[in-house]
């Protein structure tokens, strides 16, 4: 964890002169636009290959969607995506899986298929095939890599793969997946890609196979500040993505409180506590939406893996999981954090001291909120950890 005494507000672009021109409006503002900035990053993911390769079904997995749920890509046996879709994120639509049509059907031809789909908008393409990559894929990927886009190939279905393979009385899980990637590098190698990424994904098992391994490449590969934008939409598919959202969360929680001391600077009874809420229903919510905490998230794991909601429910100790995050609500749970309650008094106090006053309460707002925010996000952060073990834990 950070040390509060070393975090200093004037980090934050164009603080530092508002507050030496006394200007606590004008540095909140600047706040808050960081905030909102960094909280509203554009990701855009293209989900394209042939049809009937699963893109839309993996564009619902990704999204933490079931495939008949409202809001999921449409699925069938036949070809479902007849145009280029955007499909925002449920709980953060500032990331958007657009599903794309098959590549080399009649609407959309091969040569012209990148510039037909508008690929400027895109941070990288994922092309996947379900059986195996073809022509049309291999001269997709080329035209890609010739715009300067990033590209990678997923093998979707890998479990109806595995499923034929336990037939047989030899069956060995890790060389049968061996032997599939290999098959698509060597296949992929002799159509003129130099060097392939192939990841074998189960749409309907993520948890499994290469899909954690395809975040930490996508997570390599992107700019740095898109990658915490892509990281909060991640399912929880291990303990270690979980525990990567924490620290993702934690390097946040100074800007949060560089802002309730701010709020602190004005000499208003009450004011400084009545930010510090309206600050906290907003991170925290933040944080319960990406560890997959809220009601709506929690319903379609129990969906997704045959875990009944009341089991996974029952782990939870958290008061601010799988609830409405209000003022009231955390207000209570604020009182419940060692010290913080007197923290807030005295804030309260000092600052209708003369001269001193108003540093120290900004110091004590500052410290009341970092400290707030930290345990709650770590017990949060654990109680995801409970959550996956009960649902997906082997």
């Amino acid at each position: 964890m950070e040390d509060p005494d070393d975090l200093h507000m004037e980090d934050i672009p164009g603080v530092k002169e508002a507050l030496q021109n006394n200007d606590t409006a004008a540095a909140a503002a600047k706040i808050e636009e960081n905030l909102k900035q960094q909280n509203n990053i554009p990701v855009n993911i293209a989900i394209t290959g042939e049809s009937g390769s699963g893109k839309s079904t993996f564009v619902n997995a990704f999204r933490g969607l079931c495939d008949d749920e409202e809001g999921a890509a449409p699925t069938g046996v036949t070809e479902t995506t007849s145009e280029v879709t955007a499909y925002p994120h449920p709980n953060y639509p500032n990331v958007k899986l657009w599903d794309l049509p098959g590549i080399g059907t009649t609407k959309f031809p091969a040569k012209k298929y990148l510039k037909l789909v508008g690929f400027e908008k895109f941070d990288f393409f994922i092309i996947i095939s379900a059986t195996r990559f073809t022509e049309n894929d291999v001269k997709l990927s080329q035209e890609i890599q010739r715009m300067e886009k990033k590209f990678y190939f997923v093998h979707s279905k890998i479990d109806n793969d595995i499923n034929a393979e336990k037939r047989k009385r030899d069956f060995n899980k890790e060389e049968t997946l061996k032997v599939i990637r290999d098959d698509c590098v060597h296949r992929l190698r002799g159509l003129g890609i130099e060097s392939p990424q192939v990841f074998l994904v189960s749409s309907f098992e993520l948890h499994l196979y290469d899909f954690s391994l395809l975040h930490e490449t996508l997570d390599r590969d992107l700019p740095s500040k898109k990658r915490d934008a892509l990281l909060f939409v991640m399912p929880n598919i291990n303990p270690e993505i979980i525990r990567k959202k924490k620290k993702a969360f934690q390097s946040k929680i100074k800007y949060y409180a560089t802002l309730s001391a701010v709020g602190a600077a004005v000499p208003l009874p009450g004011l400084s506590i009545a930010v510090d809420l309206a600050l906290l229903v907003g991170a925290v919510t933040h944080y319960v939406h990406a560890f997959g905490l809220d009601i709506p998230s929690l319903k379609r794991l129990s969906d997704r893996t045959g875990v009944p909601y009341a089991d996974l429910r029952a782990v939870i100790i958290s008061q601010l999981a799988a609830v409405e995050i209000t003022k009231e609500l955390l207000q209570k749970v604020m009182t419940q954090v060692g010290r913080t309650a007197s923290l807030i008094v005295a804030e309260e106090a000092s600052r209708f001291i003369p001269f001193i006053g108003i540093p120290v309460a900004m110091g004590l707002s500052f410290t009341t909120t970092y400290k707030v925010l930290n345990v709650i996000l770590s017990e949060l952060a654990e109680n995801a950890e409970k959550v996956f073990e009960k649902a997906l834990g082997q």
